[in-house]
């Protein structure tokens, strides 16, 4: 396990380099952060002072390895456009992005296998077919549709939820969360429901094909001979066989969730790393943009080795091979 670990561990920082040196490739051909900050009337003298002062005048390989120096020391760089470490920018994002992202992926899960087992048990009854209708709505729905329309519903219309924004947070400590105010819970549904609805609606159709492929096997039929109970035949031996594919699908769904909660962030104006990134792409903010691509790398990996012991946690074929290969 160790030795495992470690070979993750490295492979991890491989693709951390891999994503930043690809991210500083690309940024420096996305326009010129001088002009964005000195205006059109500085003078040349001006320009040159200020891309000196921004090492922008350096090599790249030069520029990059002060990039990685400063994030193995724990220095994210600073911005380019508000003149802040990257650090406390990233900081002070965070939690709005995290907050939202968990509870989609949580509300994603959760919902998906639920509804997923109840179609396919149910799968000839009246509400599965309403169910899987709708689910086309959401693999087929763009976002931001979603979004809006949400928006028209309960904020035009009804007026029972905010429109855009994060509303009253509370601090602990570095820490800022809507959950602890009324007016934060109530942002957090629209915002919450759109970027959970296509991960809802994939996980759901998921579990349910993978649920009536189990229910077919063998060791199922055997269950229901010996006369166990169709609850425990559900639940214990097929929900559990099924569930292998599912994280894989969730673990990477939670990556992709707060790697492109960009979209949300923008249509309810959330105050999050997907709203700091659309501005610095604007202001071709380097070091910002290219921090938060390894944000979404360094995300990506640690659910990757989650859902590796999660393999090994579920699937006891795993631990028996394990343990002959050790003999």
């Amino acid at each position: 396990m160790v030795a495992y670990a470690l070979r993750s561990l490295a492979q991890a920082i491989l693709v951390l380099l891999a994503v930043g040196l690809i991210a500083f490739s690309m940024f420096r051909f996305v326009g010129d952060p001088v002009a964005n900050l000195v205006g059109q009337e500085a003078s040349q003298a001006d320009r040159r002072e200020l891309t000196q002062r921004l090492g922008l005048d350096d090599p790249f390989i030069v520029q990059f390895g002060r990039f990685v120096a400063d994030v193995a020391q724990g220095e994210l760089g600073m911005s380019y456009r508000h003149g802040r470490k990257v650090s406390d920018l990233i900081a002070e994002k965070l939690p709005a992005t995290v907050e939202l992202a968990f509870l989609s992926a949580l509300f994603a899960t959760v919902a998906g296998i639920v509804l997923g087992v109840f179609t396919a048990i149910r799968r000839n009854g009246w509400l599965t077919h309403v169910i899987m209708t709708a689910s086309l709505a959401g693999v087929s729905l763009p976002t931001f549709l979603i979004g809006i329309g949400l928006i028209y519903l309960f904020a035009v219309e009804l007026r029972w939820l905010p429109s855009f924004g994060r509303g009253e947070t509370v601090r602990i400590g570095w820490w800022s969360t809507g959950l602890l105010t009324e007016s934060g819970r109530q942002s957090l549904i629209m915002p919450v429901l759109t970027l959970a609805f296509y991960q809802l609606t994939l996980i759901m159709r998921l579990v349910r094909a993978q649920m009536l492929e189990t229910l077919r096997t063998d060791y199922v039929k055997f269950a229901r001979a010996r006369g166990l109970p169709e609850h425990r035949i559900h639940f214990k031996h097929a929900l559990r066989n099924t569930l292998i594919p599912v994280v894989t699908v969730a673990g990477l769904q939670l990556g992709s969730v707060i790697a492109f909660a960009i979209v949300t962030e923008s249509v309810f104006q959330w105050p999050g790393l997907g709203a700091l990134f659309v501005q610095a792409v604007q202001f071709v903010d380097i070091p910002v943009m290219a921090t938060y691509l390894l944000f979404v790398a360094l995300v990506f990996v640690v659910v990757n080795l989650i859902v590796d012991l999660l393999y090994y946690a579920l699937d006891p074929r795993l631990r028996a091979g394990r343990a002959l290969a050790a003999k």
